[in-house]
């Protein structure tokens, strides 16, 4: 507003001086009209680009991943995801599934990669999260591997000896389990808990005498070492295991449209790995995705992916994974975890935790 003072009237006119300028009181008038009419324009305009999203807040999701070679590190490099979805995708790199579970609970991510272990132990002790894909069949992808050298040859060899895994992770339920059915009393291992880059530096200086782990660390270590037992061997035994993709629940049904073309771009990028194995070699442009997003060393990728099976959709659904069996290895994995201390209580049924509704609207687009 001018601040001037009124000095005169000429012809019934009224004047105002203000900073050397002399105008009417009926051209003030008017210039505050035309201030006021592009004020409600603005306001208006800016209405309309929010109510039409030109204008409106991105949306973001934060997923924690690991170091797993998985055809998702391919998805991850195309930017897929974010193209179809709008979505803008923060890929974080975690240590393991419990650091995983940790950050989803701190509510700074929305969903990432864990094994069955920490996702059991999360919701044994009241975490809203909802497994909805089969990251992959561990099969033989986890190991128990001796140093050479060690003495080691057998499980109940691992008496007195130094052997690290990633606590509450799958390999360290089964390393458990390996030794309880084989009477090896745990208090005469020393389990030590190592995250994978801290296992594969320990292996290197001689630090410790074995390791249960998965690639591509486990690549690594079998150079200097032989396996003992695997994820497979043990999962036949009744242990069996897997590693899945969580999501926070509220949020995943406030962004079902997100999940489900997530979903449909995780089948996608699995079944061409299926199809077309032979052509992801080491200098193919998925292989050298996968290892940027892994640190793994490009010529062991494609090995190491061989060891693992990658659940299809419709084997996603089956009885096998979301349609039952994950639900029925949470729970004797929960049983387990409570023997060791792990979680305080059971719950009488994981099938909650478990949804294949994603994985179905994808099959029928």
């Amino acid at each position: 507003m001018l601040n001037g003072r009124l000095y005169g009237v000429v012809q019934g006119v009224v004047f105002i001086k203000s900073c050397g300028i002399e105008i009417t009181f009926r051209e003030f008038d008017m210039r505050i009209n035309t201030i006021r009419r592009g004020l409600i324009s603005a306001v208006a305009l800016s209405g309309l680009l929010i109510s039409t999203g030109a204008y409106a807040q991105k949306k973001e999701v934060t997923f924690a991943h690991q170091d797993m070679v998985v055809p998702l590190r391919v998805l991850m490099e195309s930017g897929e995801l974010e193209k179809q979805t709008g979505y803008k995708v923060n890929w974080r790199m975690f240590g393991g599934g419990g650091d995983v579970i940790k950050a989803m609970a701190s509510g700074d991510v929305q969903m990432g990669e864990a094994g069955s272990s920490p996702v059991t132990a999360a919701v044994s002790q009241g975490q809203d999260i909802k497994l909805f894909w089969i990251l992959l069949d561990i099969a033989d992808a986890e190991s128990l591997v001796a140093r050479n050298g060690s003495g080691i040859n057998s499980v109940k060899d691992l008496k007195g000896k130094k052997v690290a895994t990633p606590f509450v992770s799958t390999a360290h339920y089964q390393l458990m389990a390996a030794m309880k059915m084989e009477g090896l009393d745990a208090k005469s291992v020393s389990v030590m808990n190592l995250r994978p880059p801290e296992i594969a530096a320990a292996w290197e200086r001689g630090d410790i005498d074995a390791a249960f782990i998965w690639p591509p660390v486990l690549s690594k270590i079998k150079g200097n070492g032989k396996v003992i037992a695997s994820s497979a061997s043990i999962g036949a035994k009744g242990y069996p295991t897997f590693d899945g993709l969580v999501v926070n629940a509220k949020w995943a049904a406030q962004n079902e449209a997100f999940m489900v073309t997530f979903v449909r771009l995780l089948a996608k990028y699995d079944d061409e790995y299926r199809k077309n194995s032979a052509k992801w070699t080491a200098d193919s442009a998925q292989v050298k995705a996968i290892a940027k997003w892994t640190k793994a060393d490009a010529k062991d990728v494609p090995s190491d992916m061989k060891l693992y099976k990658f659940p299809s959709l419709q084997e996603q659904a089956s009885a096998t994974w979301l349609g039952g069996g994950s639900a029925k290895a949470m729970a004797n994995t929960a049983v387990f975890l409570k023997e060791q201390g792990r979680i305080q209580e059971v719950k009488p049924n994981y099938a909650s935790f478990v949804t294949d509704a994603y994985v179905k609207k994808a099959m029928s687009k």
